[in-house]
């Protein structure tokens, strides 16, 4: 079984975050990339500055940008079969974010601990012990 295999030949950037794409086929889409900027990879395009950088590379004819953001030109080409698992895969992303920069409080029931945690445990020897006790 064969599949296509497409590359972007043209790429056009569409302030602030979408790109009009032309692939070898002949096929021209123009994409929002807005909705699924998040995450530790697409996150940092989320600066339009950032977003503004693509470029066309022409070993792999996808789009990429200096801070290692890329796509496969097949996801591109095909973008409204893949676009509901990138929007849902950002909005996991983006939950993971805010949920990482909070202090988590977890509650446990009550216990009656007069010893703290280890004491049982002895110390262990250091491995200079001839230099801790000297003859």
């Amino acid at each position: 079984m064969t599949h296509p295999i497409y590359r972007i030949t043209f790429v056009e950037y569409l302030p602030p975050y979408s790109l009009c794409l032309r692939f070898n086929d002949g096929l021209t889409r123009t994409i929002d990339f807005e909705a699924i900027l998040e995450g530790e990879l697409f996150g940092p395009l989320r600066d339009p500055l950032v977003f503004a950088q693509v470029i066309l590379d022409p070993e792999v004819h996808t789009v990429v940008w200096p801070c290692g953001a890329d796509f496969d030109p097949a996801t591109l080409h095909d973008w409204p079969e893949h676009e509901a698992a990138f929007r849902a895969a950002a909005k996991r992303w983006s939950l993971n974010h805010v949920d990482a920069g909070k202090t988590k409080t977890v509650r446990s029931p009550a216990t009656h601990i007069n010893a703290p945690p280890y004491a049982d445990l002895a110390p262990l020897p250091s491995p200079n012990v001839a230099e801790e006790h000297p003859p």
